[in-house]
């Protein structure tokens, strides 16, 4: 097997000629982007939520499954019990929608061609030619369907989340995995692709089965925990389909900085700047980024733009996901309660199952320890009168009866330290799922929102979705145990990953937790937002909460 342009080329043995013939056709058909390649690769940054995931990570580039540890992650005694991760699906198509607009203007191009036989004012062939010519491959069925690249992003991740977490996706939990996933076929299938990348994982050179005939049979299909939106009136009302609700997205594609670009790229194309429109110049920004995210490939329309023009775009795009996903309205946020609790009612249930045998109650004690406590051999002789709070490990060979007793002014309860039966809980979303669970937490607020006029003002803004939710990417909580802890508080810690990286905690910029604060700080969010009222529409009149 060759490797050209990091495209894997399969040969067999065969004649010098023919194989020299057959390397050159497939390094044609690859169009892989190569090095020299900077316009592609200077813009990659600046696609938003169409951003690749190895743009965000770089260090994939040249190892893709090997497993980059964040130095920031916890190790030594405290030892991961359970990962909880929200993924969002794989490199997809592009949307129906976005098809048929990018449809619209390579007509718009191909109809200018054939005004002016394709020749530019010196009589060679223009950019507007190139792309009139550029085969337009992408099709209806498409449709946001996860790619090939897609199942590909999955299939790493699983192998690098194994690698970097060996205990937690060891081959004994595998039949204790919990997947869940939207009902859209890309969530689906990158499910299924992540699956696989385990199976890679546990049996190393064997071809991963059907997801339908593996061990652990398919994922949980709970579009009300990753797809809440859909399932939120006010949400869907104030917001969805409410035409004012993206005033400063509408406002800035009619803005100064949207119009300079306009004027640019209708000279550029040579095509009248009233058949554009910013939509039309959005979807052939994102046509360069699906091109390149999904085949590899730098295709003209990356020449339409220069960086200048791509920062313009992105902060068109992040104004959307800013207003309809992020802080622009109170409920993009507080829609997403669902699934917070959600995962922390994991992270709970596994405190409880592994907690060591202890108790924080206080009592006071009139008889010996030792008619409660027997082991085989002695009885714990001991006499406490004042009241305490105890803190007790044992042994494994002690024998514990309950200890309840007529000395004892309360119960001591105690709990057996048990296996966590689901250590590992990975959902499949969208960034329209992260994006808002983001927010609810306190990630990536700007002192000042996002608006239609001050984007020279945010050049340097907190809040970049490109940056945040590319294609695969993953925020993860892991709850660790540690064995060395003083208090039960201190039993457990949680850390959280954004994108495979150490997140800091946005309350104190520090890189780990006790579970308890954790829990303490989100306690409003955790008690106090209930879904069904968060989302149950005001009847009487009300007044926007734009921020």
């Amino acid at each position: 097997m060759l490797r050209a342009s990091g495209c894997l080329l399969r040969t067999s043995v065969a004649p010098a000629a023919a194989l020299a013939a057959a390397l050159f056709s497939s390094l044609a058909r690859c169009s892989l982007l190569e090095p020299r390649d900077l316009v592609a690769s200077s813009l990659s940054p600046y696609f938003g939520t169409k951003t690749r995931y190895e743009d965000v990570n770089p260090l994939l580039l040249s190892g893709p499954e090997a497993p980059w540890r964040d130095p920031e992650l916890l190790e030594g005694t405290c030892t991961p019990v359970q990962l909880v991760a929200l993924i969002r699906h794989g490199t997809r198509y592009p949307t129906a929608k976005q098809i048929r607009k990018l449809r619209q203007l390579h007509g718009l191009l191909q109809a200018r061609g054939s005004r002016d036989g394709g020749a530019g004012s010196t009589g060679s062939r223009d950019l507007g030619a190139a792309l009139a010519d550029w085969p337009l491959w992408y099709a209806d069925w498409m449709d946001g369907q996860l790619v090939e690249k897609g199942r590909q992003d999955m299939r790493q991740l699983a192998l690098r989340l194994a690698s970097l977490f060996p205990a937690l996706f060891s081959r004994e939990n595998y039949g204790r995995l919990r997947l869940i996933t939207s009902s859209k076929h890309r969530c689906m299938d990158s499910s299924a692709a992540f699956l696989q990348g385990l199976w890679q994982h546990y049996h190393p050179g064997l071809p991963p089965p059907d997801v339908a005939d593996m061990e652990f049979g398919p994922p949980t299909v709970n579009d009300k925990l990753m797809r809440f939106f859909d399932h939120c009136e006010k949400f869907l009302t104030e917001v969805e389909k409410n035409a004012t609700a993206l005033y400063h997205v509408e406002a800035f594609k009619t803005g100064p900085e949207m119009q300079n670009i306009l004027k640019k790229v209708a000279a550029t194309l040579q095509v009248p700047v009233n058949d554009l429109n910013a939509d039309l110049l959005q979807v052939a920004f994102f046509t360069c980024s699906f091109d390149l995210a999904i085949k590899g490939v730098k295709s003209p329309w990356c020449d339409v733009f220069d960086i200048d023009d791509a920062k313009v775009l992105e902060y068109l795009n992040d104004l959307k996901q800013y207003w309809k996903r992020g802080y622009g309205y109170t409920i993009n946020s507080r829609s997403s309660c669902t699934l917070f609790q959600d995962i922390f009612r994991h992270l709970d249930k596994a405190v409880e199952q592994k907690q060591s045998i202890f108790t924080r109650h206080r009592f006071h004690l009139k008889k010996p320890l030792c008619s409660s406590i027997r082991s085989n051999s002695s009885c714990v002789q001991s006499r406490l009168w004042a009241p305490l709070v105890i803190f007790l490990r044992f042994p494994p060979h002690l024998q514990l009866l309950p200890i309840i007793h007529e000395g004892w002014n309360q119960p001591l309860p105690y709990s057996w330290s048990q296996p966590i039966s689901s250590p590992v809980i990975l959902q499949f979303g969208h960034a329209e799922t992260l994006l808002p669970l983001l927010s609810l937490m306190g990630y990536f607020k700007d002192k000042e929102p996002l608006t239609a006029y001050n984007y020279k003002e945010q050049m340097h803004r907190k809040f970049r979705s490109g940056l945040i939710v590319p294609y695969a990417s993953n925020l993860i909580f892991v709850l660790y145990h540690c064995e060395n802890a003083k208090t039960p508080k201190e039993q457990f810690r949680v850390q959280m990953l954004l994108n495979e990286k150490v997140l800091p905690l946005a309350y104190s910029q520090e890189t780990v937790s006790f579970y308890e604060d954790l829990r303490n700080h989100y306690k409003d969010i955790l008690q106090s937002c209930q879904t069904s009222e968060e989302c149950e529409l005001a009847r009487a009149n009300s007044t926007s909460d734009e921020l």
